[in-house]
């Protein structure tokens, strides 16, 4: 592991541990800047000069202090968070760390609801060390991707189900769409999950799709037949004339797919069809 050489808020930091104190353990970064990890994160494996991961942010006072606790999303990362608390000033909403991230009231586009789930990126407050929340998202997303592809693989949050598709957050850094048309399994707003590139369109946004392209596409679909056929003791009670919507719920793949993905695994003789089913050969 590589030691940070200072303290960078927001982010997991890989620090050396340096002694011990009555409120917890202070941890050392080559700067020399140190930070506590209060005593609740404290495990008897933790041994001074050890190197220890850990995330590092303010505490209800704003001091700086680290856990190893890793939270929904980072300083410059999307995330979907429960609204747990409103007050006058803004909100708070549950971030997986003990201290809720706050969301003043500046940078929320509509009055929050404790109970609601919004999409926010979390940033550094422009005058203080301290995270906040933003709902106005549209400035941190960029129209002009770099370094992407044609099928190359990028992490995606799901945000938005509309009557076209669903929208998605790409990388951190652009906006996606995943036509309904196109999707064969069990896909929800909040879900996070490794996707692929299908086209990059004129206007800088991103079509997506949620399996490989193309040859790697075929591979992969028919390997995961095959993988369900023998998960399944051998054989599955489907063939060419299932019904569509049943081939989709049981193995995530359209009809056109399925079929040839049977086609792909009959020609290699590793399965047979029949009326009642398919059987490993």
């Amino acid at each position: 592991m590589t030691q940070s050489p200072y303290l960078e808020i927001g982010c997991i930091n890989t620090l050396l541990i340096d002694r011990y104190t009555t409120p917890g353990i202070y941890l050392l970064a080559e700067d020399g800047s140190d930070v506590l990890l209060p005593n609740q994160y404290f495990k008897e494996s933790m041994k001074i000069g050890d190197l220890l991961d850990v995330f590092v942010y303010t505490d209800s006072e704003d001091r700086i202090v680290s856990t190893t606790l890793t939270p929904k999303a980072m300083k410059d990362q999307f995330g979907f968070f429960e609204v747990v608390d409103v007050t006058k000033i803004g909100a708070f909403v549950d971030w997986g760390l003990p201290k809720d991230l706050f969301v003043p009231k500046a940078l929320q586009k509509q009055p929050f609801a404790v109970g609601e789930k919004k999409l926010l990126r979390v940033i550094q407050d422009e005058l203080t060390p301290r995270l906040v929340g933003t709902q106005k998202i549209g400035k941190y997303l960029e129209i002009r991707p770099k370094g992407l592809f044609h099928n190359c693989a990028v992490e995606i949050l799901v945000y938005e189900e509309t009557p076209l598709g669903f929208k998605a957050i790409v990388n951190d850094r652009y906006n996606g769409l995943i036509y309904r048309n196109e999707v064969f399994e069990s896909l929800h707003v909040g879900d996070k999950r490794t996707a692929y590139v299908k086209n990059i369109r004129t206007d800088g946004n991103l079509d997506i799709s949620l399996t490989k392209l193309g040859s790697e596409r075929k591979k992969d679909a028919a390997q995961n037949v095959l993988s369900l056929i023998k998960e399944n003791g051998g054989s599955m009670p489907y063939n060419y004339k299932s019904d569509a919507e049943l081939i989709t719920k049981a193995f995530g793949l359209s009809k056109k797919a399925f079929k040839a993905s049977l086609t792909e695994l009959a020609d290699k003789n590793l399965i047979e069809i029949k009326e009642t089913g398919i059987y490993l050969k």
